[in-house]
């Protein structure tokens, strides 16, 4: 079996913060992704791409719905775009 989904988030998040941190190239985030909440905690750490994994199976309209509650964050808290976010998450 595998493991996916919540039981992953914080460990992919802490990941993704590492690895941002320690090269120069894009990171893609991934690992627990279920919500636009995540998907926005996911480029503070440093991702400059989500992915939306297991959530799929469970809503098949997750990409979409995460997608358009980003553009509402965004927007709500006065950031340009996405890539605005990426990296601002300071320990």
């Amino acid at each position: 079996g595998g493991l996916s989904g919540d039981a992953v988030r914080p460990v992919a998040l802490r990941m993704v913060w590492q690895t941002a941190k320690a090269v120069k190239i894009p990171v893609i985030g991934m690992g627990g992704i279920s919500s636009a909440e995540d998907a926005i905690a996911f480029m503070m750490a440093g991702a400059t791409a989500v992915e939306v994994g297991a959530e799929n199976f469970r809503d098949p309209t997750a990409a979409v719905r995460i997608a358009a509650g980003m553009s509402k964050w965004i927007e709500a808290h006065g950031y340009g775009s996405a890539a605005g976010l990426t990296g601002i998450l300071e320990p």
